[in-house]
């Protein structure tokens, strides 16, 4: 066997991983009035099998107007804590992989119909759609209707939601919990000066554009218990002038890191439409820059596909674990063929045991 630095283990705030490759959230858009069905046992239960580190679930609403979709499932009530926990059961009876959910709030990018449906704004008045907030009345888009902006009050009840919502998890035995605030959603909406256009504490500087946000964060950590990591996931760049820079994302960071946040995961836009330089790690950079000014584990993300690409960007140290995301849908058994790339070990379920290659036949751990 080669020493190989993905699938070196790793802890993150006490919570051990058998190697650092993690499985990014992504929405799926098929709840039921914010409540997990059957699609997301299938879903979630294959994933469990990978072979990953870490498995994050989707964008997880902490209120009805927070979501996305009709179709996002939430944590705000407990029909919607019942269904996710007969989710986990299904999932734990057969997967010991660690679990962490993504708490979020849509603000002005919610009330839209499904992606494979347009992923249009819904009006408010329609079925299936209702008013949005956000830290500033401006639109996602000039077509989409005025969000409604934020008072002092509907901050506290937005705050207080993501408090809810992470004691749920908590209940739920979930390992960690992440906050989002990245892709243009509710506390991105804060945080971009294209988007808090306030003239009172929570817009205008740096700092009060990172206040409600870390509000919501220190609010989250003080719900969820402290032997339990909470992270962040965050855009590192608008990709647009006059933006949210990655400087800022750096402070942010630095503020986190100070609060107790255990890692965080640098993605990028999402807030408006912008000139992205896709391409196979173009958000590696984005990592590296705040890495260099934290000392709390990195998620890199994006366009991470490659085994040996996987491999140099936690070796070269620009991240600390790498984030998968559409290439665990499209190939779910992704870690396995990349410890066998590497040669590296990596769990698999004993029924699937006999499905290793004779020329691979130390690829899966005892």
């Amino acid at each position: 066997m080669t020493a190989s630095s993905l699938f070196t283990p790793i802890e993150v705030a006490g919570l051990r991983l058998d190697n650092r490759i993690v499985i990014a959230p992504m929405c799926q858009y098929s709840a039921a009035d914010g409540s997990m069905t059957d699609w997301h046992l299938i879903h979630y239960g294959q994933l469990a099998l990978s072979g990953a580190g870490l498995l994050t679930i989707e964008a997880t609403a902490v209120s009805p107007e927070g979501r996305i979709t009709y179709g996002d499932v939430g944590l705000y009530s407990d029909a919607n804590e019942a269904a996710f926990a007969k989710t986990l059961t299904g999932i734990r009876q057969w997967s010991s992989m660690p679990i962490a959910v993504q708490l979020a709030h849509a603000g002005r990018k919610a009330s839209t119909d499904l992606p494979w449906r347009g992923g249009a704004q819904i009006p408010p008045e329609a079925p299936e759609g209702w008013r949005t907030v956000s830290a500033s009345a401006l639109p996602m888009v000039p077509t989409d209707a005025l969000p409604t902006v934020l008072s002092r009050d509907g901050m506290i009840r937005i705050r207080n939601a993501f408090a809810s919502a992470a004691r749920r998890a908590a209940r739920l035995g979930i390992d960690a919990v992440q906050l989002h605030s990245a892709h243009g959603y509710l506390l991105h909406q804060f945080l971009s000066p294209l988007s808090n256009r306030r003239d009172d504490d929570y817009g205008g500087s740096l700092d009060n554009r990172l206040r409600f946000p870390l509000e919501v964060f220190d609010a989250v950590r003080a719900a969820f218990p402290a032997d339990r990591p909470v992270t962040v996931r965050v855009s590192g760049t608008d990709w647009i002038d006059g933006g949210w820079t990655i400087e800022e994302t750096c402070a942010y960071a630095e503020e986190l890191e100070k609060r107790g946040a255990a890692a965080i995961h640098v993605s990028s836009g999402g807030l408006a439409a912008a000139q992205i330089p896709l391409g196979a790690g173009y958000q590696v950079p984005l990592a590296r820059t705040v890495k260099a000014a934290v000392k709390m584990p990195v998620v890199a993300v994006g366009l991470i596909t490659d085994f040996d690409h996987a491999e140099s960007i936690v070796a070269s140290g620009d991240a600390d674990l790498i984030g998968l995301a559409r290439v665990m849908l499209y190939n779910p058994r992704w870690p396995w063929h990349a410890a066998a790339h590497l040669g590296a070990q990596v769990a698999a379920p004993s029924q699937y045991l006999r499905s290793q290659p004779r020329e691979l036949k130390d690829l899966f751990k005892a």
